[in-house]
């Protein structure tokens, strides 16, 4: 019964965010087509701003769960969000082994992960470095990549623009756990987003 709830929660606030962002940010959405119906897939995106969780949650068409810094549940709204929308908490900088299984368990269940690899809001703008979680769940499930660009959502750029790319297949990587491989595939993901983000 309490799922049942969560659900049609879920489905409520996801309708408001969804008008939300087409009323007062235009939003637009591109290469939709590119997400597969079923089964489990990885979405990672450039994080510019506090809308971009929510707008590939309600764009993306699938049941998602995000990874989220366990710092937001401070907030009761975002810790709101973060229930009913069944966010993976996780601590920053640290590859909390229950977040991992947690991540691995959605994939295996045919859902799909989110995350973004720059780790916090304008991560490459602050100059730090690109976090290797994507490239993780990828190599160790063989689960492919979907990029996701976003432009606008911030100050100065109300047009919000949400762009999916064509899937990254690294299964021929499955099971590595070279450093080389892990750098190799993280720094493709991240191109991909960034040219979708252009």
């Amino acid at each position: 019964m309490k799922d049942f709830f969560k659900k049609i929660g879920r489905g409520i606030v996801k309708g408001a965010i969804y008008a939300y962002c087409k009323l007062v940010y235009r939003m637009k959405v591109i290469g939709k087509e590119n997400i597969p119906k079923t089964g489990p897939i990885i979405i990672c995106g450039n994080h510019k701003s506090f809308l971009d969780p929510p707008a590939i949650e309600v764009t993306c068409g699938r049941y998602t769960r995000f990874l989220a810094k366990e710092e937001l549940t401070r907030y009761k709204f975002l810790a709101f969000l973060g229930y009913i929308f069944d966010a993976i908490l996780v601590k920053r900088d640290s590859k909390e082994v229950t977040a991992i299984k947690e991540s691995l368990k959605t994939l295996k269940n045919g859902d799909c992960l989110a995350l973004f690899p720059e780790g916090t809001r304008n991560g490459l703008a602050k100059g730090e470095d690109v976090k290797d979680g994507a490239a993780f769940f990828a190599l160790r499930s063989g689960v492919k990549v979907i990029p996701c660009g976003i432009k606008g959502g911030e100050k100065g750029n109300r047009r919000l623009v949400i762009t999916y790319g064509k899937p990254l297949d690294f299964s021929e990587y499955k099971g590595s756990k070279d450093k080389e491989v892990m750098e190799k595939v993280t720094e493709e993901i991240m191109s991909n987003i960034l040219k979708l983000a252009k």
